[in-house]
């Protein structure tokens, strides 16, 4: 893979930067204070397919486990793929995608089935991105609680969320009004989606994950790409050394309870479990009937079972 068939389309990643997207020599411009409830604002430009982003999920539920009480973060939509006219060279087509999917599903030890592209390939990640912005207007909570599960779907279980019937299936899941969400996500949403679109650019972001890190004084610390849970927590720790870390309930039925699904990286990172037990850890729930398991061809996830 060549340099420029990497710049030439965003959905090939750079595992080693842990982005999606080249960023161009432009550097990124300090960002204005925001004013924020809790000491540290975390500005997140993702997008629903970005695999780096599904890279950066066991660093960031860390973060929200032992840090939530100092940190809130303001999800924004980067825009990802528009559609696949723009492409000039290098990646030309959706199948060229797969088999780069599957080399980052193994270097962020995330499951990724590449497979989608070759099956039902998405042509843009803007109907999921819009429907994200749509979920934000009913709950912030749920949003986020729909976008982990359409990254489920994409990244897992080869669904196409560019489809209304995916992104539909998805909301239901997660608890949101689809009809709401329907007139929302044709309306008012796509004018939130741009006007994220524009604050990306304003910010000079190139590539997802871009986590810009803000306290009240206006400082800011910028953490680009998937990078390790130590950086993330430096970040915080800069603009407010007094944070301290919460202990929170590592136990199985715990973690599962804060996050219904968990790759084995996931748990490792939650729980500090050697990465080597996990699956066997995990796989033993899954006998006793308290999770369930699904596989793809790279990696597994798990699932709390929950009595109706």
């Amino acid at each position: 893979m060549t340099t420029d068939s990497v710049k030439n389309n965003p959905l090939i990643c750079d595992p080693v930067e842990g982005i999606c997207g080249i960023p161009d020599n432009t550097s990124l411009q300090k960002i204005s204070t925001q004013k924020a409830k809790k000491p540290v604002k975390l500005i997140y430009f993702t997008d629903p397919i970005c695999s780096s982003c599904w890279g950066i999920e066991p660093q960031l539920r860390k973060l929200k486990l032992e840090y939530g009480n100092h940190i809130e973060v303001d999800y924004h939509m980067g825009g990802l793929l528009p559609d696949w006219s723009y492409n000039s060279g290098g990646i030309s087509k959706p199948s060229d995608v797969a088999h780069h999917w599957d080399e980052v599903s193994i270097y962020y030890d995330m499951p990724i089935d590449g497979d989608v592209w070759l099956e039902d390939p998405l042509y843009s990640s803007y109907p999921p991105s819009i429907a994200f912005k749509a979920a934000q207007l009913q709950s912030n909570e749920k949003a986020i609680l729909f976008m982990r599960e359409m990254r489920e779907m994409v990244f897992l279980q080869k669904k196409n969320i560019s489809k209304w019937e995916q992104i539909s299936m998805a909301a239901e899941k997660t608890g949101l009004d689809v009809n709401k969400l329907k007139t929302d996500f044709e309306g008012q949403a796509k004018n939130l989606f741009e006007e994220d679109l524009k604050l990306a650019r304003a910010y000079n972001v190139r590539g997802f994950p871009t986590l810009f890190f803000l306290n009240g004084e206006g400082k800011t610390e910028v953490v680009y790409g998937s990078k390790p849970y130590t950086l993330y927590e430096n970040s915080l720790l800069k603009l407010f050394p007094q944070a301290e870390k919460s202990v929170y309930n590592q136990d199985w039925k715990a973690l599962f309870t804060n996050y219904h699904s968990l790759t084995a990286k996931e748990f490792s990172e939650l729980s500090n479990t050697p990465r080597v037990k996990c699956e066997n850890v995990l796989d033993e729930l899954v006998v006793k009937g308290y999770l369930k398991k699904h596989t793809t061809k790279n990696g597994s996830i798990w699932t709390l079972i929950t009595s109706n």
